[in-house]
């Protein structure tokens, strides 16, 4: 009798019995929205015994290897790559495929993708440019004679959101190549390996990942944004809806796609069979792209743009990427804060003084009405970020702000959600790599092509209509670009891999990371945990999450801030490698540790 009454209480907890009204409910939380809420919701969240005790979790810590990325299978994906002999190179592909296959809204080869590889027998960094350029035919006549013109009052660009006119050639694949190629050490084909297993048994969907998991509205070409392509809704949804929580989902045609990859390397996709069907699916649409843009496809190695905050090297991305003006912000906040608070040092005035989060909104602001104004393709057009990003500029800056009062902006600004994934990978050899790829929007275009499993970016969103703008539309241009990603020297030895996804926040968010860092003294899981703002050039709104609105919210919006409603989705996700110099006793000459953002799916794995 008594294992009876157990195995009912077993049954009764498996079909979610409610204690409170008897009625069945989910047996495993999916969500706090709707009716359907949960009792659970309503609970207060505990505290670490030690420690900042609202600490998400402890840094992971590891000798001989890292991945951190924002999606658990992933970070595997990537760590196995690493104990089969792989290098972080490997494990960087290794990752990023994978997460095309399970974050297929933000990221896929359908994208374009930056990389900051660092090389340690040649104490040296590496910048990659795999962002993608506009095709044959992308000009602003050709768009206003589809009905997209710059409006009068225009803060935007005049570009539409979604659809054929927003995809400029995908420039993930080659970047995978690229990466490979010139540093990897298992090849192409096996760092696929992974992201071909998960297309093709499946994988189920986390929370987030369910969350996000809707198309675009991406049809007809002429109405933007009316209709769902019928060839998106069959990839994507199940039974004409998106899959839910914990369903498990197949991509039986990008598995074939990436086996066609690992079989014929990266120009597999830009010739031959894929390509045509790109081509065909664009060309379906009233799309102008041809055969000759996807095979002429170049992306180009380049140089990080380099600046200095407190004594420690910080590189980032140089353009058409927006990652440049964290240096500028964090060259006005060391520049101008003693003129700005005298006495008082960021450190000094602290997290929950409002004071401290106004100086660094106002020194965003600064930082990006000159990256809005000049940033573009440098190959089509002058962009002197080296001017920019001087300690000399920043000077020049200091007597804009004023301590006590909000700033206005007026700054044109592209447009964009900018849905990305960041990951970072380290070796036991001491090689780094910080990389960023991206749809740019959930889904990127909308549009997908059939048969071949993958969606088509929408990254000519950020493009200008504008014939005066540096950043208007040209065939073989890449636009602006907000994929960001920075790296953090001391001298000639590695400190950081810097990431942090989501829109015009990577620039932004980069530099509160690094003011968190360096001016407080975070470790790199509190820098990460800890609250952030957002703040929207064009519109001069700011957001806060709900922890920083409760404390300071007030007080800025006495000063004139512009105030949302409290919001976290739009922080970005941070993922990030701190790299220690290990015991010289130790069998390894470094101790690597990571921080993964919890306002992600994300995990940190190493060994």
């Amino acid at each position: 009798m008594r294992q009876f009454v157990a195995m009912l209480l077993v049954v009764g907890v498996a079909a979610g019995f409610s204690q409170r009204s008897g009625a069945q409910t989910p047996p495993l939380l999916s969500s706090c929205d709707g009716a359907d809420r949960a009792p659970a919701c309503d609970a207060l969240r505990g505290d670490r015994a030690e420690g900042w005790t609202a600490q998400s979790r402890a840094e992971v810590m590891a000798q001989h290897g890292m991945v951190v990325t924002s999606q658990p299978l992933a970070a595997q994906a990537g760590l196995d790559m690493l104990k089969r002999g792989g290098n972080a190179i490997d494990a960087a592909v290794s990752a990023a495929a994978v997460l095309g296959v399970v974050e297929p809204m933000n990221v896929g080869i359908g994208g374009d993708l930056f990389a900051i590889v660092y090389i340690a027998k040649e104490h040296r960094l590496y910048a990659l440019n795999a962002s993608g350029t506009a095709v044959t035919g992308a000009t602003p006549e050709r768009l206003a004679a589809l009905g997209y013109k710059l409006a009068p009052a225009s803060l935007t660009g005049g570009m539409p959101i979604h659809g054929v006119t927003t995809v400029t050639t995908p420039g993930t694949v080659w970047g995978w190549g690229a990466l490979e190629s010139r540093f990897g050490k298992l090849g192409f084909g096996k760092a696929l390996q992974a992201a071909i297993d998960y297309a093709d048994g499946g994988f189920p969907l986390s929370q987030r990942i369910a969350h996000d998991w809707r198309l675009p509205k991406a049809l007809p070409l002429t109405h933007c944004c009316t209709e769902f392509d019928p060839d998106s809704v069959v990839t994507w949804y199940v039974n004409g809806k998106p899959p839910a929580v914990g369903q498990v989902f197949r991509n039986a045609d990008l598995a074939r796609t990436l086996k066609k990859l690992q079989r014929g390397g990266a120009q597999a996709f830009y010739r031959g069979e894929i390509a045509a069907a790109i081509v065909k699916k664009s060309s379906s649409l009233g799309g102008s792209m041809t055969r000759e843009d996807l095979a002429g496809f170049r992306g180009e190695w380049t140089e990080p743009a380099r600046s200095t905050y407190h004594g420690y090297d910080i590189y980032e991305l140089p353009p058409p990427s927006q990652a440049w003006a964290t240096l500028e912000l964090l060259n006005i906040l060391e520049a101008c804060v003693p003129s700005w608070s005298p006495g008082r040092s960021l450190a000094d005035l602290g997290p929950q003084n409002p004071t401290y989060w106004h100086l660094l909104i106002e020194a965003k602001k600064l930082a990006f009405a000159d990256l809005m104004a000049v940033n573009a393709d440098p190959n089509f057009a002058r962009v002197p970020w080296q001017e920019l990003v001087s300690k000399d500029h920043a000077r020049s800056l200091c007597g804009r702000v004023d301590p006590n009062r909000s700033s206005a902006t007026a700054t044109p600004e592209p447009k964009g959600a900018g849905d990305t994934v960041v990951l970072s990978t380290a070796d036991a050899d001491g090689n780094v790599v910080a990389l960023v790829s991206s749809n740019a929007s959930e889904f990127g275009s909308g549009i997908t092509v059939p048969g071949y499993g993958f969606v088509l970016h929408n990254r000519g969103v950020l493009f200008s209509l504008d014939p005066q703008s540096p950043n208007v539309i040209a065939p073989g241009k890449r636009p602006f670009n907000t994929l960001s990603a920075g790296f953090v020297m001391k001298g000639d030895q590695p400190l950081l891999s810097l990431l942090l996804m989501g829109g015009d926040m990577q620039a932004q968010g980069h530099a509160q990371i690094l003011v968190n860092l360096f001016d407080l003294g975070a470790n790199l899981q509190m820098a990460s945990d800890m609250a952030r703002f957002r703040h929207t050039q064009a519109s001069n709104k700011l957001t806060l999450e709900q922890p920083l609105l409760d404390r300071v919210g007030k007080d800025l919006a006495a000063m004139g801030h512009q105030l949302t409603p409290a919001d976290s989705r739009g922080m970005g996700g941070f993922q990030g490698i701190w790299i220690q110099p290990g015991d010289k006793d130790a069998r390894s000459s470094v101790v690597y540790r990571a921080g993964s953002d919890h306002r992600k799916d994300g995990q940190a794995v190493g060994w």
